[in-house]
C-alpha cells in the first residue's frame, strides 16, 4: 500500500549505493525517469556493502507532490530487491487520508509488497484497521482481519464504536474501484447484528455507480404490505435515473421512477409512477402521475423553465404515498433580467385535487406577459417606473378574459436635514379588457386610474443600557377617484384579500390588477422597538381612514367602512430561550378580535414547549379558509447531545376535532442517525381514510439509509 513512496527511496538509494557512510543530517532533491522530482530527507545514511544493504535512519521523509512517506528507518536490500520501512511509518495521501503502519516490505519495482498492523484515517474521519495485507501488481490491495467504522464522537473515549464492520478478508481493486468483503459482520454496540458471506461497494473515489439502493417497507390497511426496492442507474456523469418498483399486497405493482440530467446551461428532472389500481368509483384501472421541472439559461439576460404536474385522479398522490399540495400547478416561462428591468412571458394551468374543485371553472392562462422598467430621474433618488401586463385567460365554463394593463409611476423620496423621510408618488394606470361568454356576449371595457400620494416617517433611536430604543411614527395620504371598478371588468386575480400589517402600507390592498383601491384615504401607524444583545421587542399598530365607504371590499374585510380595522403585530424575545410572535386585526368598533395569530416557544433545549394558535373570524380570511380556529401545541426535548424527543397535536377548535398527532424519538451522532416517528391523521377524502403510521429511518454514514414504515388506515 502506497508502495511507490518507498520506490522513490529505492531510486535515490541506488544512485548513492557506492557512497561512503554519512553521519550528518542531509536533504537532497533528485529526479528519476520513472518517478519525477523527489524530495528526500533523513538524519543518517549508511551503506553496508558486505550485506548489500543501504539504510536511512532518523526522521526519514520522502515527498512526491502532495504525497508524503515518513518512517524511523528505511532500508533497501540489493540482493533480494526488497525495500522495508519500520518504526512509526506514516503514509499521507493527496486526498487527505493518512495510513499508520508498523512494518512495510516492498519489492524493488514497488508493485508488490506486504504491510503489518495497518491503520487508515480517511479524509472524512472514517477509520479502517487490519492485522496485515499485501499489494499485488500495484493496483490491488488485500487486507486480512479488517475492521471499518466511521464513528468518532458516538462512542465514549476508549469504548467500542457505536457500529463497525468486521471482515475476514477485504479486497480493494483500484482498476474497477471496488471494495469487496468476505465473511463480514456488522456489530452494533459491540453486538453482531448482521452477517453476509459477501458484500461489495464502490471505493471512495467513485461518486456514483449503478446498483440497488436501500429498500423501504411500510404497511397499512389500504395498500397492505408495501415494499419498495429502488435501483439506481448511472447513465453518464451528467445524467442518471432511479427505477422504483413498489409491490403492494392489496393493489399489486406500482412502478415509479425518476430521471435527471444536467446540461451546460440548464437541467431537467422527470418523475412519475403508474399502476393498475382500484379507482374511487370502484373497479381496476390505470392510476398514476407525471411531474417534470426544467430550466435553461439562454444567455446572461434570458432564461427559460417551468414545471408540469399531472395526475390521473384527485386522490392518487395521497393514497399511494406521493404526497403533494391540494393544487397542482403547471407553469412554463421565459424571463429576462437586466439591471433593475424585468420581462417575462408565462403560462399557467392548475389542477384542483379537493372534492369541491370544479375543473371546468379552473382557468388556463396562455399567455401572460409582464414587463417592468426602472429608470432614475435627475441626480437624486427619484425614479420612473413602467409596468406592463398582457393576459389571456380561458376556461371551459365561465367568462374568458383578455387584459392589457399599463402603469406609469414616478417615485420622489426625500430626506430632510432633520431626519424625517418624505416619499411623494404618482401613477397612471390604464386597463383594457375584452370579455367573451359574458352574459352570452363579447364586450370591451376599460378604465384610466390616476393616483397621487405622500407618506411621512420620522425614525428616532436612542441607546441605553438596555439596548437601542426605536420609535417611528408613520402618516400617509393617498388620493384617487372613486368607482374605478366597473362590474364589466372581471375579477380574476384580486379575490383573496387579507388585511394585515404586511400590506397596511400597500397602495392597492387588492392582490392583483383587476381591482384598484380608489377614493381618498389617510393611514397612520406607529412602530416601536427595543433591540438588546440577545433580546428584542418590536411592535406595530396602524389604522386607515377613507372619506367615503368602499363597496368593492367584502363586508368583513376590515376595509369597507370609513375607518378600517386596527392591525398590528408584536415580536418579543425576552430571554434567550423564549420567543413570542403575535399578529392581530381588531374590530374598529368594539376592539374584538377579527384575526389572531399567536406563536410561542419557551424553555431550554432540555424541555421546550411550543404553541401556535390561529383564529380567523367569518369572512376575514381568504381562499379556502375564510374562517378558521386552529391550535397546534407540543414540546421538544434535547435529552442529551445525541437523544431528542418531540411531540405535537393539531386540533380544529371550530369543528372540535383533532387533525393529527405526532411523536418522534431521534438519535444523532457523527456516524449514525435514527428517527422513529408515530403519526395519526384524521383526514378523510373519498378513498383516503384516517390512518396510523409508524416510520423508522436509520442512516449509517457511508453505507446508506434504511426506511421502514408501518401503520393502518
Amino acid at each position: 500500500m502506497h508502495n511507490f513512496y518507498i520506490a522513490f527511496l529505492c531510486c535515490f538509494l541506488l544512485v548513492f549505493q557506492n557512497s561512503s557512510v554519512s553521519a550528518k543530517p542531509f536533504k537532497f532533491q533528485t529526479k528519476s525517469e520513472k518517478t519525477g522530482d523527489i524530495l528526500f530527507k533523513a538524519n543518517n545514511l549508511r551503506h553496508e556493502r558486505e550485506l548489500g544493504l543501504v539504510i536511512a535512519t532518523g526522521s526519514v521523509e520522502l515527498i512526491k507532490g502532495e504525497r508524503v512517506l515518513r518512517a524511523d528507518t528505511v532500508s533497501y536490500n540489493q540482493r533480494t530487491d526488497l525495500v522495508t520501512a519500520t518504526g512509526n511509518v506514516v503514509l499521507m495521501e493527496s486526498d487527505g487520508s493518512v495510513s499508520f503502519v508498523d512494518y512495510a516490505e516492498l519489492t524493488g519495482d514497488f508493485k508488490n509488497g506486504v504491510v503489518e498492523n495497518i491503520r487508515i484515517l480517511m479524509s472524512d474521519g472514517a477509520r479502517l484497521a487490519a492485522a496485515g495485507g499485501r499489494r499485488i501488481e500495484g493496483n490491488k490491495l488485500e487486507l486480512r482481519k479488517a475492521v471499518y467504522s466511521p464513528c468518532r464522537s458516538c462512542p465514549k473515549k476508549n469504548k467500542t464504536p457505536l457500529w463497525q464492520i468486521k471482515a475476514v478478508d477485504v479486497f480493494h481493486n483500484k482498476l474497477d474501484k471496488n471494495i469487496e468483503y468476505r465473511d463480514a459482520f456488522m456489530e452494533f454496540m459491540g453486538i453482531p447484528v448482521f452477517y453476509t458471506p459477501y458484500f461489495t461497494h464502490p471505493d471512495p473515489t467513485v461518486k456514483r455507480r449503478s446498483g440497488l439502493l436501500i429498500p423501504k417497507y411500510s404497511s397499512n390497511n389500504i395498500l397492505g404490505v408495501r415494499l419498495e426496492t429502488p435501483y439506481y442507474i448511472n447513465i453518464a456523469a451528467h445524467k442518471d435515473a432511479t427505477i422504483r418498483p413498489i409491490y403492494t399486497t392489496k393493489e399489486g405493482l406500482v412502478l415509479a421512477g425518476e430521471f435527471r440530467q444536467r446540461f451546460k446551461n440548464g437541467e431537467i428532472r422527470l418523475r412519475g409512477s403508474g399502476t393498475n389500481g382500484t379507482k374511487v368509483s370502484g373497479g381496476k384501472g390505470f392510476r398514476g402521475h407525471f411531474f417534470t421541472d426544467f430550466k435553461h439559461d439562454l444567455n446572461k439576460t434570458w432564461r427559460s423553465g417551468g414545471e408540469v404536474k399531472l395526475t390521473s385522479d384527485d386522490t392518487y398522490l395521497q393514497r399511494y404515498g406521493f404526497k403533494d399540495s391540494d393544487t397542482l400547478k403547471s407553469h412554463v416561462f421565459l424571463e429576462g433580467f437586466r439591471g433593475q428591468n424585468y420581462a417575462s412571458i408565462q403560462s399557467y394551468f392548475w389542477r384542483g385535487l379537493r372534492n369541491t374543485d370544479d375543473p371546468a371553472k379552473i382557468p388556463l392562462i396562455l399567455p401572460m406577459f409582464e414587463a417592468n422598467f426602472h429608470t432614475p430621474v435627475g441626480n437624486g433618488n427619484a425614479f420612473w417606473k413602467l409596468d406592463a401586463n398582457l393576459l389571456s385567460l380561458e376556461r371551459s365554463e365561465g367568462v374568458d378574459s383578455k387584459r392589457i394593463s399599463l402603469k406609469n409611476s414616478i417615485e420622489l423620496p426625500h430626506i430632510t436635514p432633520l431626519g424625517d423621510v418624505y416619499h411623494f408618488y404618482g401613477s397612471l394606470q390604464t386597463d383594457v379588457y375584452h370579455n367573451s361568454k359574458y352574459k352570452n356576449s363579447s364586450t370591451f371595457s376599460g378604465r384610466v386610474f390616476p393616483m397621487v400620494g405622500v407618506d411621512w416617517r420620522f425614525p428616532l433611536s436612542q441607546g441605553t443600557r438596555f439596548g437601542t430604543q426605536l420609535i417611528e411614527p408613520v402618516i400617509g395620504l393617498q388620493i384617487a377617484p372613486n368607482g374605478a371598478n366597473s362590474e364589466k371588468i372581471p375579477n380574476e386575480d384580486s379575490q383573496d384579500i387579507e388585511f394585515d400589517e404586511t400590506n397596511f402600507f400597500s397602495r392597492n390592498r387588492f392582490t392583483g390588477l383587476d381591482r384598484v383601491e380608489g377614493g381618498q384615504r389617510v393611514y397612520y401607524g406607529l412602530k416601536i422597538g427595543n433591540i438588546g444583545f440577545e433580546t428584542y421587542s418590536t411592535g406595530f399598530i396602524g389604522q386607515s381612514y377613507r372619506i367615503s365607504r368602499n363597496s368593492d371590499f367584502a363586508e368583513n374585510s376590515g376595509l369597507k367602512e370609513n375607518f378600517s380595522d386596527i392591525v398590528g403585530g408584536l415580536s418579543i424575545r425576552p430571554t434567550k430561550n423564549t420567543a413570542i410572535e403575535y399578529r392581530f386585526r381588531l374590530d374598529k368598533d368594539n376592539l374584538s378580535a377579527r384575526r389572531n395569530e399567536f406563536s410561542a416557544q419557551s424553555g431550554p433545549p432540555l424541555l421546550k414547549f411550543n404553541l401556535n394558535y390561529n383564529f380567523f373570524d367569518e369572512g376575514s380570511g381568504s381562499g379556502e379558509f375564510t374562517d378558521r380556529e386552529e391550535i397546534t401545541y407540543g414540546f421538544s426535548s434535547q435529552i442529551s447531545k445525541a437523544w431528542s424527543i418531540n411531540a405535537s397535536s393539531t386540533r380544529n377548535l371550530q369543528l372540535s376535532n383533532t387533525l393529527n398527532q405526532k411523536i418522534g424519538l431521534n438519535f444523532h451522532c457523527d456516524c449514525f442517525t435514527m428517527n422513529l416517528n408515530f403519526e395519526r391523521t384524521f383526514t378523510e377524502d373519498r378513498d383516503v381514510k384516517p390512518s396510523d403510521t409508524v416510520f423508522l429511518k436509520l442512516i449509517f454514514k457511508n453505507l446508506g439509509t434504511l426506511h421502514t414504515e408501518s401503520g393502518d388506515g
